[in-house]
């Protein structure tokens, strides 16, 4: 097995996932996670983007902003970020393709399509269980609607069972009546 080989398959797909982040309501990677998995310096990554920026049009590249960089960096626990003096720039499934034609070295290459792939397997899951998210979500709504009416059904059964603990209680109360009607031996004239 040749030693690029052996990089690539050091990179596992949880690996690439793990690096894919929700910005702006894209999947995106960062620079530097790029830079790192293609292994090159971020400056030069970022060098070789700057050189062709008419292939990364907003849609595929955009920088961070600070609320943005502050909000991704508080997702992680440990901070593996160091310090920045610029802001990072994140790459959609489409700039990363496009990265392949800008670094062309094999190891760049091989990793490319390894996150391409992995980015492919993220969609299809999402596809996938698509209906199945959907049922959930229906499911809740209806578990919702129906945990109200048990808490009324259960409200109305504990009015139920009071009544009928006072009627049991007021049947236990001897009852000390005089008697009705006429007395007889007694005449009141």
């Amino acid at each position: 097995m040749s030693k690029r080989a052996k990089q690539v398959l050091a990179v596992s797909d949880e690996m690439v996932m793990s690096r894919i982040h929700t910005v702006r309501g894209h999947k995106v990677m960062l620079d530097s996670d790029l830079a790192e998995l293609y292994q090159v310096e971020t400056r030069v990554l970022n060098q070789a983007v700057k050189r062709n920026t008419r292939r990364f049009p907003e849609d595929f590249m955009f920088a961070l902003t600070p609320e943005e960089w502050e909000i991704l960096k508080s997702q992680h626990v440990t901070s593996s970020w160091g310090g920045r003096r610029k802001l990072p720039f994140v790459f959609t499934e489409q700039g990363v393709a496009m990265l392949s034609s800008v670094l062309n070295s094999e190891p760049a290459i091989d990793i490319n399509i390894l996150i391409i792939r992995v980015f492919t397997k993220m969609r299809e899951l999402l596809a996938n269980h698509k209906d199945l998210l959907l049922a959930l979500e229906k499911l809740r709504g209806t578990v919702s609607h129906n945990s109200r009416d048990i808490k009324v059904i259960f409200n109305h059964l504990k009015k139920l069972q009071e009544e009928e603990r006072n009627r049991t209680l007021l049947a236990q109360i001897p009852k000390k009546r005089p008697p009705i009607g006429f007395k007889k031996g007694k005449d009141k004239s």
